[in-house]
């Protein structure tokens, strides 16, 4: 029998227990461990609340953790609760996939202003995550800036720019929708150091745009190539790249104007008290397709400013981290004997929720390379006994699937659930108080 920990449960972590099962069927115990007491990692809380259909993939998570040989283990933190050199005395193998939860810093003068918040937190105030329930956005202001040209900046923009309405049918917690509700915002604009064509926005999610009951995308056409060289990008970048030239022929008739200010590098944010502007620098691609300063400034009003432009792992006790790429330092998964990364906290963020899954049948594969057929490892009951120990109160799948039904009953109409949003709330929940 091969004893194995995942650290951390999103889809990094389930598709790497799904391919320890396939790999070593029932010669495998698996336990995945995660500090909060709910499963999925960001199919909970990083996916947008109005993509449902992207979250659908936590049923195949389930089928996975209802099967014997893997249990989760929630409420526990690794490096407090227990360490990693301990994990690894009681298992053959331990297996970050922790993801990367954590903001890139946004690293300019005034980026510590009240007001300035990362998309990390942004998007866990809104999807209910336990660490930004209490982040309280500044929105009485009529500008945005959101920093960023990938998907997750899009997220932002649109959930900002959305009606109550808009939201029917999404998860959105209760606490999100008040504070967005007849907030003061009447254009958002989108900051890009390139242009139209090196963005990272993926069509669906740029379509959305020109769908809004309320906003309107607007586009330069003078930051446009010639149409001719759209034919030089993949197919996935000419859709998106033509869906921006679409935008330049829509009416700016709607109250919101969510703006697209391509070559435009944010280099400064100020105000008195909080943040009340960004500073901005003109931009433009050198020869190999980065972007330079030009030396042009101008200023962006803005009150609210979310920075997106990306995200790192968290670093813990005893793993060699690279602090440059902010994941976990490792050769192809491999950290040290018996240590192993997968996902974000192997590669970086980079890639799709499917792209953790040959990730996870990757690591399976370094896994049966290297552990023994027998193991003299405790396992799940060595790990019982010392988390009992330590009277940790550890939250079961069982437990989740408690909180789950009392989510899903507790939602608003046509909601598919309303989340609780503390650790509290949901130990309460588990227990049915």
């Amino acid at each position: 029998m091969r004893h194995v920990a995942i650290v951390g449960s999103g889809p990094a972590g389930y598709y790497t227990a799904e391919a320890c099962q396939k790999t070593f069927g029932e010669d495998v115990r698996v336990d995945i461990i995660d500090r909060l007491p709910v499963p999925f990692g960001l199919i909970r809380s990083g996916v947008a609340p109005d993509h449902q259909s992207i979250k659908n993939v936590s049923r195949r998570y389930e089928a996975v953790a209802l099967t014997d040989n893997v249990r989760f283990v929630g409420n526990v933190t690794i490096g407090e609760q227990v360490s990693i050199d301990e994990l690894r005395a009681l298992y053959d193998a331990v297996v970050l996939a922790t993801g990367a939860p954590a903001d890139r810093p946004l690293d300019i003068p005034g980026a510590d202003l009240p007001g300035v918040v990362g998309s990390a937190a942004f998007v866990g105030w809104y999807n209910g995550h336990p660490d930004h329930e209490a982040l309280a956005p500044v929105l009485d202001g009529p500008g945005a800036v959101v920093i960023g040209n990938g998907n997750v900046a899009l997220d932002v923009a649109r959930i900002l720019a959305k009606t109550e309405a808009e939201f029917a049918g999404s998860d959105i917690v209760a606490h999100a929708l008040e504070g967005l509700r007849g907030h003061a915002i009447n254009r958002v604009t989108l900051l890009g150091r390139r242009g139209p064509h090196q963005i990272a926005m993926t069509p669906k999610e740029l379509g959305e745009l020109g769908h809004l009951a309320r906003a309107v995308p607007l586009v330069d056409a003078a930051d446009f190539p010639p149409i001719e060289a759209d034919a030089e990008l993949e197919p996935g970048q000419r859709k998106s790249v033509s869906l921006l030239r679409d935008f330049i022929k829509q009416p700016a008739d709607k109250p919101i104007e969510i703006v697209f200010d391509f070559f435009a590098r944010p280099v400064a944010i100020e105000g008195a008290e909080r943040a009340e502007r960004v500073i901005v620098e003109r931009t433009r691609l050198t020869p190999d397709g980065r972007a330079e300063g030009t030396g042009d400034t101008y200023a962006v009003p803005a009150g609210l400013v979310v920075s997106c432009i990306g995200y790192r792992t968290s670093p813990i006790p005893g793993v060699p981290f690279d602090t440059r790429a902010g994941r976990f330092a490792n050769d192809d998964g491999r950290i040290a004997p018996g240590l192993y990364a997968v996902g974000w906290a192997r590669r970086g963020p980079t890639g799709t929720i499917g792209t953790n899954r040959p990730d996870g049948f990757l690591i399976a594969e370094h896994l049966a390379e290297d552990l023994p057929a027998a193991s003299a490892k405790q396992g799940r009951p060595g790990l019982d006994a010392l988390l009992a120990a330590r009277d940790v109160d550890v939250v079961t799948f069982r437990d989740w699937q408690a909180i789950d039904k009392a989510e899903i009953g507790r939602a608003r109409a046509g909601a598919p659930r309303e989340k609780f949003t503390s650790v509290e709330t949901l130990l309460g929940a588990r227990e049915g108080s």
